[in-house]
């Protein structure tokens, strides 16, 4: 048997749709009626002709909101791609299909949407699929490199694989796939006028010679675990730049000097007065070093004080060393801090890393190289 509800039922039923927001099904459950009377009651309900056209107004302004919003974002990351091609601008559509309407963006960028779908349906052309094979020999590089390759060293890399690509061409792929060379800190020089005290600066600067064991190069750094500072002592040839001897301690004596060298003398057992040149560290200045120098007949070369310029190639490796390997890590103890700085001095630096003094060939093939050639 059908109910008959009175009106002020009724209008107060509606109400709770129409101006309080309550759903059908909600107000139908909560008041006991059926869901198909209710529809029926807030289908007789009249707008008046004022709301309705208010409403379709609010309507339109959020519709217009909306799509300014959506254009600006658009705008926002391809405004730059308004003055270029066609074809990157359609290139800029596909790669933020996921986020916005095909329709939109085609309107933002002036370009007709039917051209749009006939040129994502065409195949690659010949030199976009020579980028891509290109692209992914320049991520194998960059990653064989530690990430520390730039586009310089990775072009040289690809040559010697055999492939031709200019640096500019790479450099560009690199940018697009966003893959940066780990940049380095800058380090500023001071200059001192105090004059040298242990020993003559044979070197002079002179950073290029022609021939194996004429001068080495030595330094000291310091690596942080939270065990405690790790000290490296480095030998380096200055012909090739290859470290030929190397020294970890957690203390800072002239032991780690000394083994350095030690290993150093092994490594070039027929070497005969070599120019050994250091900074004017207490380690350097001592006399247990200058005596291990004169057993040997080597010849102690150190830099003026203040000028860290006179010892650059061993500053160089240690910058090298750090932004390429150590960065702002820090080891959980020495033993772990040790076998990463022998994976990358005896590893990567001596065997692999390509050297842009030597020409983009790593130190040891460099020396292979003269001694074929001698």
């Amino acid at each position: 048997m059908n109910k008959k509800y009175p009106d002020e039922f009724k209008q107060e039923a509606v109400r709770q749709v129409v101006e309080k927001g309550y759903s059908v099904p909600d107000v139908s459950k909560r008041l006991g009626i059926s869901d198909k009377s209710l529809y029926y009651w807030v289908s007789k309900v009249k707008v008046p002709a004022s709301q309705s056209a208010e409403q379709e107004e609010i309507r339109k302004l959020k519709a217009e909101v909306k799509r300014l919003t959506e254009e600006r974002n658009i705008l926002k990351g391809g405004r730059r791609v308004l003055c270029k091609r066609v074809k990157e601008r359609y290139t800029f559509i596909k790669s933020r299909l996921h986020v916005y309407r095909v329709s939109t963006m085609c309107r933002v960028l002036n370009v007709h949407r039917s051209g749009f779908y006939a040129w994502s349906k065409q195949p690659l052309s010949k030199s976009a699929q020579n980028n891509e094979r290109l692209l992914e020999r320049i991520k194998e590089s960059y990653v064989q490199s530690g990430a520390v390759y730039g586009s310089p060293r990775i072009t040289h890399d690809l040559r010697r694989q055999g492939e031709r690509c200019g640096v500019n061409r790479v450099a560009k792929l690199m940018k697009q796939a966003k893959l940066k060379a780990n940049i380095g800190y800058k380090r500023r020089y001071f200059k001192s006028s105090t004059p040298h005290i242990a020993a003559d600066n044979h070197l002079q600067q002179q950073f290029v010679v022609s021939e194996p064991d004429t001068a080495w190069v030595s330094d000291i750094t310091y690596i942080k675990t939270y065990e405690g500072w790790l000290y490296l002592a480095v030998v380096l040839d200055l012909f090739s730049r290859k470290v030929i001897g190397w020294s970890m301690q957690p203390t800072m004596t002239s032991d780690i000097v000394i083994k350095a060298l030690l290993m150093a003398i092994w490594r070039r057992p027929a070497v005969s007065e070599v120019i050994v040149h250091s900074d004017q560290g207490s380690q350097y200045a001592s006399g247990d070093y200058l005596d291990f120098l004169s057993v040997h007949n080597l010849i102690p070369s150190m830099s003026r004080r203040g000028h860290c310029l006179d010892n650059a190639v061993a500053e160089s490796f240690f910058h090298s060393l750090k932004t390429e390997r150590v960065k702002r890590k820090v080891y959980v103890n020495r033993s772990e801090a040790k076998a990463d700085l022998f994976d990358y001095i005896e590893v990567f630096y001596n065997r692999t890393r390509l050297h842009s003094h030597l020409g983009h060939v790593s130190p040891d093939e460099y020396e292979n190289t003269y001694s074929q050639a001698s």
